[in-house]
């Protein structure tokens, strides 16, 4: 079984990257949406070209975990990718390994790297010593990295199918029915299925929304009370991440007190932190939309449907304008009143 098969989903990838450890080219782009398993992806592929082979197995280990010498890991600490940060990555570039062998630097999220920072990359990524390779990870390709794109051997990571995740869920040993809920519930994200799988509340905030249509009635009140339940159902939801982040933060601790605190990466972790943290608050009202708009289609396969098939289709098309509006960051409390207040009521 080659290391790329645990990959989830992603076959060809694993093809694609067995050939890469072999005979690894100096940069490499691996393009797809956010939850296709780049970041897991690169670390494999630095397990397999960094250090010695006599020690490979530690190599991966320590890969895996982001944790080796000789993988260095950039990304960005704001909105975007800035010529500042470029800086600190040229000169990782110019350095030699740790340990004989090759070093990995992975840039995440490079999609979002400045026109000026993207320029100021082209020729360390283009030329870099002959022991480092650059690994780019993007969800696109802007017009203005299309030069350094073209200088990389891109490899495409397709969309993740619900079924993928189900049956990995399943070979870790998560529960039928909370495997298909969270894998349902992830929207095609590997790492939101995850962590999704070890949240005990997952089950109840998934049935607030799918019962939503049945209490969505007349009274204004009723809407009300249903609001109340599925913002807190949410603000709960932070827990498992909070807890994965604290130790994660418990883990830099004591990588702070073996090495020092200057170059940990402290200022990087807490920055993705914050940013996962807004991410899985949007991840938690798609999953509540999209459980919604399924809850409204499976009326039209039952027998005795409560609402025409006219009915649905609005429907589904008053949340997919919800959905939009998520990106505009809006009052939740406001958004949802009148949002159920637009739904029809299913008996």
């Amino acid at each position: 079984m080659s290391t790329f098969d645990s990959l989830i989903g992603q076959p060809q990838v694993a093809a694609r990257l067995g050939a890469a450890a072999k005979s690894p080219v100096h940069a490499y782009l691996f393009l797809g949406r956010r939850g296709t398993g780049k970041r897991r992806a690169a670390a494999l592929l630095a397990g397999e070209l960094v250090g010695t082979d006599a020690d490979r197995d530690r190599n991966r280990k320590l890969a895996l975990r982001e944790e080796h010498p000789d993988l260095v890991i950039f990304e960005p600490e704001g909105n975007s990718l800035r010529t500042d940060e470029v800086e600190a990555i040229i000169v990782e570039g110019s350095r030699s390994s740790v340990e004989a062998g090759r070093k990995v630097i992975v840039i995440d999220r490079f999609h979002e790297a400045t026109a000026e920072a993207a320029a100021r990359l082209l020729k360390p990524i283009e030329e870099p010593p002959p022991s480092t390779i650059f690994v780019l990870l993007a969800e696109s390709v802007p017009p203005e990295h299309i030069t350094i794109a073209s200088r990389s051997t891109t490899i495409e990571f397709p969309a993740v199918t619900i079924d993928d995740i189900r049956v990995a869920l399943l070979a870790q040993g998560v529960a039928s029915e909370l495997a298909e809920s969270a894998a349902v519930g992830s929207g095609g994200d590997i790492g939101r299925a995850e962590l999704l799988a070890t949240d005990e509340a997952f089950t109840h905030r998934r049935g607030l929304w799918w019962d939503a249509p049945e209490r969505i009635g007349a009274s204004g009140y009723d809407v009300t009370e249903l609001v109340a339940d599925i913002i807190s159902a949410t603000n709960d939801a932070r827990e498992p991440l909070d807890a994965q982040h604290e130790r994660e933060s418990e883990q830099m601790d004591e990588q702070e007190s073996l090495t020092g605190v200057r170059g940990s990466g402290r200022k990087a972790v807490d920055a993705r932190h914050k940013r996962e943290s807004r991410m899985q608050q949007t991840d938690e009202w798609r999953m509540g939309l999209a459980t919604l708009a399924q809850r409204y289609r499976a009326e039209l396969d039952n027998d005795v449907a409560h609402v025409d098939p006219g009915t649905v289709i609005d429907a589904v098309a008053v949340l997919n304008d919800a959905t939009d509006a998520l990106v505009r960051n809006p009052n939740f409390d406001l958004w949802l009143h009148a949002l159920f207040l637009r739904l029809p009521h299913l008996a």
